[in-house]
This record gives structure tokens, C-alpha cells and sequence, in this order.
């Protein structure tokens, strides 16, 4: 059953901003939308901090988020249009669920085109939040722009954006040293060049060049300049021919069991985020060295609901490579840091070749996508798995094939998804699962997976406690529960085990784990929120024996945050987190971090600023305290809070002109008492480590 439409009231004639404000602001009921959209001056930095921030809770650890805020950025300034488009568009705004999605579909199908967005309230799962959210990146249109290129309408003219970044740390790391043996071979300043240009999205050139510290410029190894080099040209004429990359992409299938890369969301208080969000074939404009494809891929229309995709790719991996007794060179595991800085990263960089060639066929009709994927890589050199234990089953020789299927189904308030992959060599894997709207008020998530300890894909990332989509079998189930407006509930439990050996554990073993998350926000300007989570696995002892006994490890973790916003200009964060550890036998050790976050973001002011305050004492790794730290543009991510210090930062953003913004950043760690920080050619002699940003961006 459809909820009722929430009753309308009438916008202040003062109100002259973006609906993230105006849901907000004091001044407005409870329920008021606003559809008076400015989005000259809508505080595009506010909103898009927001909406990752909530998406970095449900990412592993410190994962980079700067392809999410591309995405944001990049649809804020191009607003999808609700009317014509299509569920891979929309998985790329990461904060819609799969239900929502199909929800929307289907009211356009049964009711017609959308004729105002206030309709969104009338769509199953899409609450008030959601819509907030959701609106500076939506826009509605008459009729679609392939329907307008046929009716020989003129197009507007492209735009371009160009963006500059400047980051060092200022304290020498041991690397800088002019001294024998190791050390970094270049200059100690990270450097970031981006540009894209955008023609009424039916082109796309991207390029994007990056430099990190200690890697050299214009000589050595980068005589040509930048160490790492990206680029594509994106063509969807929205004919026949849907799209067509050249250069750089990135893949998103399924439910990420047999080829997905970059982002990918997994288990947190967004219980709906364990079903993937597939967005299919897209350019690729992150930084990020390893997590793509460079060559050819398209996709065609080639009857009714079918589509043909076809990818091929061709490039040069960092690998460590050793030679056998044979002569020939193998290989253990493949570089992913992307780091050329010392004279053994350097020669380790682009020492395997991979050949990566496949084809993707779906189906699609209302409330129902069917996929099926096939692809082979081949690789220069051989794999070896050495001797653990955890790598019986690691891949062996060069060549490896892949296949897989997967589906989406909706029924009423239900939604169905799951994957089946096999690998030869290998065996295979599988998940199912559905979302369900079981009320107004509540949904809820069941997931089963099973992932043979043979199943090999060195491109997934399906969910699961590992990282490989193998040895592995688990429940994991959810509810979102929202009683009323002031209370918004969330609970999952994951049941998993391990058939075999894994890392740092020599036998079978298993585990669980529980959170549970509640907010109250009994008015639109503060809200509390309480969330408690326990994770209980198995580990090694250190025995020395040739099979180690394992213990129990248990790990909890207590976060209470609050927020809360001030006359329109100023909003604050508290948060305080404590992490308690125990191994075995071993005395329980805990971990902690508080800090206050202030932000100054007036409307319509050229200037946009943030700072934090933190103070932490995790003692051991295992403490550590992850938590989302705002950033320059494109340059958002998790803190890893380890040790005992005090951190802060300080973020400015000004607009100069409509074309030109500028954003700068001071960051800061101090250990009172260390005599040094970090380890290796990273090592620093003193007790702080600071770095600074400087990014441009010229549109026009």
C-alpha cells in the first residue's frame, strides 16, 4: 500500500534557498518542502559533506571517497532528470537503496511522468530525509534529450572544468634524506590535475593526472611528467549505441561476486547498502591506480530489453616478479598502492601485463533485470602461492576465466537480487537476498552467501567479512525501522564462517556480528545519535608451533554523536567513540576518540569554513578509531585515529568569481611525549605531523 501524500504547507516568501537548507532552517514546519531551488547559491560543499559523510559509515575502514563526491558534484551541476533515466544513473548517487529506486519506477510506470517533484512523498520507502537529499540532484524535464535531438531542437553549448591541488606534509620524513641505501627519489609535494569536459552529457573527455610525495617530476622515472596518467572519452548518443569509453573505465555488475570495480559500500547503519548498487559501464576519473580498465568497452541496444556490453583491456600491473629455476619469472601478489617512489617501487612499476577481455548480455523490463557475464584475463607471468597455509587454494599459473549471472526482481514491496559466479580455474560462489517494505514505518534486509574457498576473481567486492569473495558462508539480516519523524532505528546481525584456513588463522573458524543504531531529532536543527556494535571472530595465538591453536577475539565499540545547527550559519558535531579489545586470554584494552566539529556556512556567502577538534588515546592497532574527516572538493575521507594525540584541522572554501573557487586546508597531528612518528623512509623525528592543501577549480 502506497502512504499517503504528507500534507503541503505554504513556503515563507523569504526563503530563497536550496531544499537541504530549507528542511532545516527554524523557520519552516516540519513539513514543509521547498521546491525554490537556487542552485546558484546553494552551498554545494554543505551538501555534498552530508550525504558522504553518511555513506562513509558503511564503508570498510579508511576507504577513498573522492570518486563519490566526483559523482555528487558532477550531478549537482547536471541534475538527473527523474523522468528519463535509469537505475544505473541513480545508483551513482550511492544513497538511494535498490527498493527506493524500483519504487520510483514503478509509480511512473502505473501514475506517468513525474509533473512535480512534491510527488516523491507519494513514493513507497521515500521519506522526507531521503527527498532532502535527494533534491539538488534531480531535476524534471518535458521531454527527454535523445526525443529533443530527434526533433532537431539545438543543443546548449559544453562546459569544462579545470582542477588544481596542492598537498605536502611539512615535517621531513627519513625518505628525504639525502643518505645511502633506500630513500624517496623525487620531491615531497603531492600534485593533482583534473579536467573534464561535459556536452550536454552526450560527451565526455576526462583526463586526470596525479604526482604523490616522493615520486619524482619531469625526470626520472616520470620524464614526462605526472607518474600516473588517466584519460577517456565518453559517448551516449542514447540510440542504438548507449555508450561507448575509450581510454579508462571502470565496470559495476550484479551484485559485485564476479567484476566490480571502485567504490563499493558494504555493512553499517544504511542497512539497505548490502544489496550493490550497480551503475554498469562508466569512465573512470579517480586517482585510484589499480581499480580500473584501459582500452575499449560499449554497450548496445540489440533488441527490445537487451543490451550487449563488450570490454577490452590492456595494460601494465606494479608486481614483484622473481625468477624460478627455469629462467622464467613469477609472481605472488600484485602491487596495488600505486607508489613509485624508491628505486624497488620504480622497478617494480608496470612489470605485468594483463590482458582483460569479456561480454556482459542483460534483460531488462519493469521490475526485472537478468545478467549474465563472462570475461578472461591473461597475464605475462605466472602466479605462485608460496607455502601458508591460507594459500592452498590462491590462484596459480596466468590464465584465469570467469563467469556469472545475476538478477533483480521486484514484487509489490519486495525486492529480490542475487549473483552465481564460477572461476576456472576455481569453484564457485553465490548470494541471495531481498528487501523488503514491510510497512510505512519499517524494512528490512535477509542476505545469504556462499563463497567456495576455490572461487578466484581478482575483481570482487561482494559482502562478506574477507576481501576476496572466498571461503566464506553467511546470514546477514536488517531492519530500518522509522516509528515516527523524531526516531529513526537501525539493527543488523551478520552470521559468518570460514571452511578453510585464512589469514592469521590456520584452521576453520567462524564468527558474528551485531549493531545496533538509534537517532532522535525532536526538532529539525539537533539530533542525537547512539550506536553500539560487536564483533566477535577467531586468531591465531603466536605459538611457534607448525599449526597455531585460535582464540576468540572480540571487539566493541560505543559511539554517541550529536549535531546540531545554529541561526542558519553555523552547524556543530560532537561525537565520542570507544573501541574495547580482547584476544584470548589477554587483558581487554580499550581505545578513544572525542572531538567537536564547527562549521560556518552562511547562505549565499562566498566563504565556507570548517574545523575540527579531536583528542584520542587508542593504545594498540586494534583501538584505532576510524572516523570521516571533511576535506577539499574531490578530496574527502576517513581519519585513522591510532595512538595518543590531539588532531585538528582547519578547511576554507571561497568562491572568487562564478567560475572560479578556491579551497585551502591545514591538518595536524600531535603525540605529546613521542620522540618520533611513523616508521620506515615515513619515519618523522619530532612529535607532530602537519599538511597542507590548496585546490583551484576553474569552470567555464
Amino acid at each position: 500500500m502506497m502512504p499517503k501524500p504528507i500534507q503541503l504547507f505554504a513556503l515563507p516568501a523569504a526563503c530563497k534557498t536550496c531544499l537541504s537548507r530549507c528542511l532545516l532552517c527554524g523557520i519552516l514546519t516540519p513539513l514543509t518542502v521547498c521546491l525554490s531551488i537556487d542552485k546558484a547559491i546553494c552551498q554545494e560543499d554543505s551538501v555534498i559533506t552530508e550525504i558522504t559523510a553518511h555513506i562513509a559509515e558503511s564503508l570498510p575502514q579508511a576507504e577513498d571517497l573522492s570518486e563519490l563526491t566526483q559523482r555528487l558534484s558532477f550531478y549537482q551541476q547536471h541534475p538527473i532528470d527523474l523522468n528519463h533515466t535509469t537505475a544505473a544513473q541513480l545508483n551513482e548517487l550511492a544513497f538511494l537503496s535498490e527498493l527506493q529506486i524500483s519504487n520510483l519506477f514503478s509509480y511512473i510506470q502505473t501514475s506517468g511522468k513525474l509533473k512535480d517533484l512534491l510527488e516523491l512523498q507519494s513514493i513507497a520507502e521515500f521519506d522526507l530525509e531521503t527527498i532532502r537529499r535527494l533534491m539538488p540532484f534531480v531535476t524534471l524535464k518535458a521531454e527527454s534529450l535523445y526525443s529533443s535531438l530527434k526533433s532537431g531542437k539545438p543543443l546548449s553549448g559544453g562546459n569544462h572544468e579545470l582542477l588544481l591541488r596542492y598537498a605536502q606534509t611539512l615535517e621531513k620524513q627519513k625518505g628525504f634524506n639525502p643518505l645511502p641505501g633506500s630513500r624517496y627519489l623525487g620531491s615531497p609535494e603531492k600534485l593533482l590535475l583534473k579536467y573534464r569536459y561535459n556536452f550536454n552529457q552526450l560527451l565526455t573527455v576526462s583526463v586526470t593526472a596525479s604526482k604523490d610525495a616522493g615520486e619524482t617530476f619531469f625526470r626520472g622515472s616520470s620524464k614526462t611528467g605526472f607518474d600516473f596518467l588517466s584519460g577517456s572519452i565518453s559517448v551516449t548518443p542514447k540510440g542504438r549505441l548507449k555508450e561507448l569509453v575509450i581510454g579508462d573505465y571502470s565496470l559495476q555488475l550484479g551484485q559485485g561476486l564476479s567484476l566490480w570495480t571502485g567504490l563499493s559500500l558494504g555493512k553499517g547503519p544504511d542497512v539497505s547498502a548490502v544489496a550493490k548498487k550497480d551503475t554498469g559501464l562508466k569512465p573512470y576519473t579517480s586517482t585510484n591506480q589499480y581499480s580500473f580498465f584501459r582500452g575499449v568497452s560499449g554497450q548496445v541496444n540489440l533488441i527490445k530489453n537487451i543490451d550487449l556490453t563488450t570490454f577490452i583491456s590492456l595494460r601494465s600491473l606494479d608486481a614483484s616478479l622473481s625468477k624460478g629455476t627455469d629462467g622464467n619469472s613469477t609472481l605472488s601478489a600484485i602491487g596495488i598502492s600505486g607508489l613509485h617512489r624508491t628505486t624497488s617501487e620504480i622497478r617494480n612499476k608496470g612489470d605485468l601485463g594483463l590482458l582483460l577481455y569479456g561480454t556482459t548480455l542483460t534483460w531488462n523490463q519493469p521490475g526485472l533485470d537478468i545478467g549474465i557475464t563472462a570475461y578472461h584475463s591473461s597475464y605475462d607471468h605466472d602466479f605462485i602461492t608460496g607455502t601458508p597455509l591460507y594459500k592452498t587454494y590462491a590462484f596459480t599459473g596466468k590464465e584465469l576465466t570467469n563467469f556469472s549471472s545475476w538478477y533483480n526482481y521486484t514484487f509489490r514491496n519486495s525486492y529480490f537480487f542475487g549473483e552465481a559466479a564460477h572461476s576456472y580455474p576455481g569453484g564457485t560462489a553465490m548470494l541471495n537476498g531481498v528487501m523488503a517494505s514491510l510497512s510505512a514505518h519499517l524494512s528490512a534486509v535477509l542476505l545469504y552467501r556462499n563463497y567456495s574457498k576455490r572461487y578466484l576473481s581478482f575483481y570482487t567486492q561482494a559482502l562478506g567479512e574477507g576481501s576476496d569473495a572466498a571461503n566464506e558462508k553467511g546470514l546477514y539480516a536488517g531492519l530500518h525501522l522509522i516509528p515516527s519523524r523524531k526516531w529513526d532505528l537501525s539493527i543488523y546481525g551478520d552470521v559468518f564462517s570460514f571452511p578453510w584456513a585464512k589469514y592469521r588463522v590456520d584452521t576453520a573458524s567462524s564468527g558474528y556480528e551485531v549493531m545496533g543504531q538509534v537517532s532522535y531529532s525532536p526538532i529539525k536543527t539537533f539530533k542525537v545519535t547512539l550506536k553500539i556494535s560487536t564483533k566477535k571472530n577467531e586468531q591465531n595465538v603466536s605459538s611457534g608451533l607448525p599449526v597455531n591453536p585460535v582464540v576468540r577475539v572480540v571487539l566493541n565499540n560505543y559511539r554517541l554523536g550529536v549535531q546540531w545547527k545554529l541561526k542558519n550559519k553555523f552547524s556543530m558535531q560532537n561525537r565520542l567513540e570507544v573501541t574495547q579489545y580482547k584476544k584470548g586470554e589477554s587483558a581487554e584494552t580499550y581505545g578513544y576518540m572525542v572531538y567537536q566539529d564547527v562549521a560556518y556556512h552562511p547562505l549565499s556567502s562566498r566563504l565556507n569554513t570548517n574545523m575540527r577538534l579531536a583528542f584520542f588515546n587508542a593504545p594498540v592497532y586494534e583501538n584505532r578509531v576510524y572516523a570521516y574527516e571533511d576535506d577539499v572538493l574531490y578530496g574527502s575521507g576517513s581519519g585513522l585515529y591510532y595512538g595518543k594525540g590531539v588532531r585538528s584541522f582547519l578547511n576554507l572554501n571561497y568562491r572568487l568569481s562564478k567560475q572560479l573557487r578556491i579551497w585551502a586546508r591545514y591538518a595536524i597531528f600531535l603525540y605529546p611525549g613521542r620522540e618520533s612518528i611513523g616508521s620506515g623512509l615515513d619515519e618523522i623525528r619530532g612529535n607532530r605531523k602537519s599538511e597542507i592543501k590548496v585546490q583551484l577549480r576553474y569552470q567555464f
